[in-house]
């Protein structure tokens, strides 16, 4: 079996900045690409971000380009995501994925954490 669980959700100020983490068990993480999705109320899941099982190769949503940047440390079983300058319309639960299907700039994955919410005030 594969776990995803996601720490370091919140609420921050518009403007400010956050650190999400997914911890995964099982042992082949360092095989998986993972990815983050969110999704807001009312609203369609959004790819967020992905990178790649090597870390070497990063993709990411238009909405956040520039402004979240994603890393692995394969080490440790652990993806983190960190967010700056964020906007009240970056409020969702933010899920991490892993293993794609198919493309990996989409939220279609075989593995998903429960999710973290993430509140940005205005």
């Amino acid at each position: 079996q594969v776990q995803l669980i996601e720490s370091g959700g919140g609420e921050v100020q518009a403007g400010g900045s956050a650190t999400l983490s997914c911890t995964a068990s099982g042992r082949a993480f360092s095989g998986y690409t993972m990815a983050w999705c969110r999704q807001a109320p009312g609203m369609e899941r959004e790819f967020v971000t992905a990178i790649t099982r090597s870390g070497n190769k990063k993709y990411y949503g238009d909405s956040v380009k520039g402004r979240f940047t994603i890393t692995r440390d394969n080490a440790q079983n652990t993806v983190h995501l960190e967010m700056n300058n964020l906007k009240p319309e970056d409020t969702a639960v933010y899920y991490c994925a892993g293993n794609a299907v198919g493309s990996v700039t989409t939220c279609n994955y075989n593995y998903w954490g429960r999710g973290t919410q993430v509140t940005v005030s205005s």
